[in-house]
């Protein structure tokens, strides 16, 4: 194995732009969550004439779609993703929206047949309702609860152990006006093999050490390398949360539809499912 400053080097010099996490193909992986979301969006997708991404990142997921409806749109909030949306997606037909953290979505009342999302920041489901057609569905899967927590707490000590809870999103979306049909949460495997791969997942996933940097975090990094040097993995879990709901007609009136209080995302690779 490399010496930990070339690992340590090879963690902080690669990109972490986008929502891919090739990069970490042999020094990572995350067993995926059983339902299978990518499949079952690409299935969904063939099935209606417009669709919303939200929170595309660098419009990893979309990308990898067979076949799109007439109408696309994604959005992203931080600009260098969107860029990256736009070179990847733009050829296909694919309207991408700059929408930052708490933004109104840019469209009309009742646009869209499905609205999708691969782990939000903070969905805002009064803006989803009032943008999806009646029976339109939201499909999606969210970071579920204590997501990562082994690697978070080897950084920053014990931490509370709050965040995510699937049954307070299903109470948020019902009270948008949607019918939650599909609730399940699944606790995966992350394995890290190396401790550059540690560094530039905890680059990439800011929020989970948000003051992280080499010099401060050193002696954590340098027993974390000596963990993986030993036992060969460290190990960790992931949580992610299925959640399917439909828009049903005239339950919620125009003015309930209006824009919410607030909206707003870990890994996807060979790791992280973003």
């Amino acid at each position: 194995m490399r010496t930990f400053a070339e690992l340590l080097n090879e963690g902080v010099e690669a990109d972490v732009g986008g929502w891919g996490f090739g990069w970490l193909d042999g020094r990572a992986t995350e067993e995926r969550p059983p339902w299978g979301y990518a499949r079952q969006l690409a299935t969904r997708l063939t099935r209606v004439g417009s669709a919303l991404d939200l929170d595309t990142g660098g419009g990893e997921i979309i990308g990898e779609m067979p076949a799109l409806p007439p109408r696309m749109v994604v959005t992203e909030g931080w600009a260098p993703n969107a860029e990256r949306a736009r070179r990847r997606l733009e050829p296909r037909g694919v309207e991408v929206a700059e929408v930052g953290p708490g933004g109104r979505l840019p469209f009309e009342d009742d646009t869209f047949e499905l609205v999708s999302s691969r782990h939000p920041v903070r969905p805002d489901f009064a803006e989803i309702a009032r943008v999806l057609k009646p029976g339109g569905t939201y499909f999606a899967q969210h970071v579920g609860p204590g997501s990562a927590f082994e690697l978070i707490e080897w950084f920053l000590g014990p931490q509370p152990r709050h965040g995510r809870d699937p049954e307070r999103e299903a109470a948020q979306a019902r009270a948008a006006g949607l019918d939650v049909v599909d609730l399940r949460t699944a606790r995966c495997r992350m394995e890290f093999f190396d401790v550059g791969a540690v560094v530039w997942i905890l680059r990439k996933c800011v929020w989970w050490v948000p003051d992280f940097d080499l010099d401060r975090y050193r002696e954590p990094l340098l027993g974390m390398d000596a963990h993986i040097r030993e036992h060969g993995v460290f190990t960790a879990h992931s949580t992610r949360t299925l959640i399917e709901a439909t828009y049903r007609d005239g339950h919620v009136d125009a003015c309930d539809r209006g824009h919410g209080a607030g909206r707003g995302g870990g890994p996807r690779p060979a790791l992280p499912d973003r």
